[in-house]
């Protein structure tokens, strides 16, 4: 199979894992987030997908995000999740096309309720018609940075419709908000979870990051327990301390004895700087029981620490008391 001229290997050349940024694609509509699910499932289904000009060879992860009136389109490996390419994708081409793709979709779910055959036929080759000059749009402003076929472009342009109205559109150099960054060793566990409870008690309240001071995967039973409070964390990525873009937090906490070290080495300037030592729940011996027993213990922890320490800091107006 081949697209722009590209043969591709179907084992090597595809996406096997779609994560999305939580910092910029929010939404606590349980609706939003299954056809976000839907749409990252369609595409890792049946997908062939390279970065052009890179040496890494597939398969690949992506991480998607939204800065201002771009889709960060962000590819990485899929099991240290190392950066391989990015490429910033302007939304301002596909205004038309994403309009009409909510105005087709409306359409469609019209006609199933009717239950007329002819109507459902009439929406659905519009519908086709729209994601084919959609995709072609899209490789084409990919040309010479992600090659894809036909089919991937079509699947890849639905997921950026789900996304992007939902989008934060905060940008964090010019936000007053008060910003909050957690370090752990490897962004998988300790800190992914802080971050993720900190944007649940504190909806658009706060600009949190997370980071570690290496990379590591994903972690299934992070996952688990999140999901269980209404969490999903199925969309996290882990990045390490050399992927941060700002230098400066109203706090920063450390959750492992490596990330203090690190923090404290980096530099970053900080209004305060708190070290928490978590046990890591990987370390956990014991049957299954045990171990989704202690990534509880750690979620429930952190959850009263948190709610705590940041009531605390936008008490006083985004900065840190002195006492800190």
């Amino acid at each position: 199979m081949s697209a722009a001229g590209r043969v591709f290997d179907k084992e090597k050349d595809r996406i096997v894992a779609v994560t999305l940024d939580p910092n910029t694609i929010t939404s606590i509509n349980p609706d939003e987030v299954h056809e976000w699910r839907i749409a990252i499932y369609d595409l890792v289904e049946d997908n062939v997908f390279a970065p052009a000009r890179v040496k890494a060879e597939g398969p690949y992860a992506l991480h998607i995000s939204i800065i201002g009136n771009y889709i960060v389109l962000d590819v990485r490996h899929p099991e240290t999740y190392e950066p391989i390419a990015a490429h910033y994708l302007s939304l301002s081409p596909f205004r038309r096309q994403i309009r009409d793709y909510f105005r087709i979709r409306d359409s469609y779910y019209d006609a199933i309720k009717t239950g007329s055959t002819y109507q459902i036929e009439t929406v659905d080759m519009a519908r086709r018609g729209l994601h084919n000059e959609a995709a072609e749009l899209l490789r084409t402003r990919l040309d010479n940075k992600l090659e894809m076929d036909l089919n991937t472009a079509r699947r890849l342009f639905t997921l950026i419709c789900a996304v992007q109205p939902f989008a934060s559109r905060i940008d964090e150099r010019e936000s007053d908000l008060p910003t909050v960054l957690f370090v752990c060793s490897m962004n998988s566990v300790r800190s992914p979870i802080a971050a993720a409870l900190a944007r649940r008690f504190f909806p658009g309240r706060l600009i949190v990051r997370s980071a570690g001071v290496r990379s590591g995967k994903a972690d299934g039973f992070v996952h688990e327990v999140m999901e269980e409070i209404g969490v999903d964390m199925s969309v996290h990525t882990p990045h390490t301390m050399d992927e941060l873009v700002a230098n400066h937090f109203d706090l920063v906490i450390t959750l492992s004895d490596d990330a203090k070290a690190a923090v404290t080495e980096r530099g970053l300037e900080t209004g305060a700087l708190e070290h928490w030592p978590m046990p890591d729940p990987t370390e956990t011996e014991g049957n299954r029981e045990a171990v989704i027993s202690a990534y509880r213990q750690l979620r429930d922890t952190l959850g009263q620490k948190v709610r705590a320490r940041l009531d605390t800091l936008l008490h006083a107006g985004g900065r840190s008391p002195e006492t800190a």
